[in-house]
């Protein structure tokens, strides 16, 4: 198992994701900010490989506006070479690396222009990932989206959505169960229908849980979506609920006895695992250290 946390590094004084107002936009501001972003994320991804900490999500904002139409520079040819230095770093150190575009990337809009954005955003990401040329199993992640009245219409919406998007793109996305509206069971259906791999979120399906499944028979189905020619072991996501707030709230530091409970519970499973807690790499060290000691890490 490969262990990591999203997009902030809160250790070291350098953040991979500066933007800036649209208001503001510039060509040397926006050449500014990724050149700032691509720096912090070499200085994050030396830290985690100093660390053992060897799955990271890049976050959106890497490139600032860049499926804005304001945005007209070929950042992609003047940054290219950063990129490929990047991703032959990752690729020497057998780093995993994920994306997972914002809430309003919602291919199952009943809105075409919202499909349409969210189809440039899409796009973006999967040209992130390429430019690094990192394998298919550099995944991108969204939710399968809303409701909108209908949830069996919306699902097939979501599918026949799926459907036009290009090649690059659906052979990087993958699915995750949500915390209110789409469950496991939704996304093992949408599965049978277009083979889509499905990120299993352990904190989501403690919340919204409609099959009454355990955490093994869980990882168990959605091991089961997952070609690893091709896609690699199973991306899992994992949190607990901070004590004493609201259902919903991710907890501040990770709760160590229930990761430990989620080890034993998955021993039979590999899978790479990204901590969605709020302290970030600190959480991260402590499940590495319990990991290493339960035996679940291992060289690559």
């Amino acid at each position: 198992m490969r262990i990591g946390y999203p997009c902030i590094n809160r250790t070291i004084d350098c953040t991979a994701n500066r933007t800036f107002r649209l208001k503001s936009y510039s060509e040397a501001r926006f050449i500014d900010s990724i050149n700032n972003n691509l720096v912090c994320l070499r200085k994050i991804l030396q830290f985690n490989l100093e660390h053992k900490l060897l799955f990271f999500r890049v976050s959106s904002d890497l490139v600032p506006f860049a499926s804005h139409s304001i945005n007209k520079f070929n950042w992609q040819k003047y940054f290219q070479k950063d990129f490929e230095e990047i991703g032959e770093f990752i690729i020497k150190n057998r780093m995993r690396i994920s994306m997972h575009p914002d809430q309003f990337t919602l291919i199952n809009s009943i809105k075409d222009e919202i499909f349409e954005r969210s189809k440039n955003e899409l796009h973006y990401h999967t040209e992130i990932l390429d430019l690094m040329k990192l394998d298919t199993s550099a995944k991108i992640q969204i939710h399968v989206g809303g409701v909108y009245g209908d949830k069996e219409k919306s699902r097939e919406r979501f599918v026949t959505r799926f459907g036009v998007l290009d090649d690059s793109i659906i052979q990087r996305l993958v699915i995750e169960n949500d915390d209110k509206m789409y469950d496991l069971n939704d996304c093992l259906k949408i599965n049978t229908q277009i083979q889509i791999p499905i990120l299993f979120d352990v904190f989501h399906h403690k919340l919204n849980n409609s099959g009454n499944l355990k955490t093994a028979e869980s990882f168990q189905l959605t091991a089961k979506t997952w070609n690893e020619k091709r896609d690699g072991v199973p991306m899992v996501d994992y949190s607990s609920q901070e004590p004493n707030g609201s259902p919903r709230q991710h907890s501040e530091t990770i709760d160590i006895e229930d990761f430990d409970l989620l080890l034993k519970e998955t021993q039979h499973f590999d899978f790479d695992i990204m901590l969605e807690i709020k302290d970030k790499e600190k959480s991260a060290i402590k499940a590495i250290n319990l990991a290493t000691k339960a035996g679940r890490i291992h060289n690559l």
